[in-house]
């Protein structure tokens, strides 16, 4: 299975931005799908943003216009830029890949957006 790892979590103020990382261990060229999801505690996990392996590209309604995710395939890594924060996306966030075979999970990363 791929082990995914996810950096560039943090604290940000009200407004700021982030850009996560998740660095998978193989090749993700042919990956089937991409996904960050988040979970707040006490509640179920929740898709963000997701793009196939053929670039298409989907969005949860409280991000669209705000989060941008993107593959590079060179440097098997899935990027998702996180602009104008706010304290609602306060979450553990989490990289997550299927690769047609398996489902793969990261160990998710904390974002805390805070004034």
């Amino acid at each position: 299975q791929a082990q995914l790892v996810e950096s560039g979590g943090g604290l940000v103020q009200p407004g700021g931005s982030l850009r996560l990382s998740c660095e998978a261990s193989e090749s993700i060229r042919n990956f089937f799908v991409m996904a960050w999801y988040r979970q707040t505690p006490g509640n179920q996990r929740e898709v963000v943003a997701q793009v196939s392996d053929e670039d298409v590209k989907w969005y949860s309604p409280p991000v669209k216009g705000r989060f941008t995710i993107s593959r590079d395939n060179a440097k098997n890594t899935l990027i998702l830029e996180m602009n104008n924060l706010s304290p609602d996306d306060t979450a553990v966030y989490f990289c997550f890949a299927h690769t047609g075979k398996n489902a793969n999970w990261g160990q998710g990363i904390q974002v805390t957006v805070s004034s």
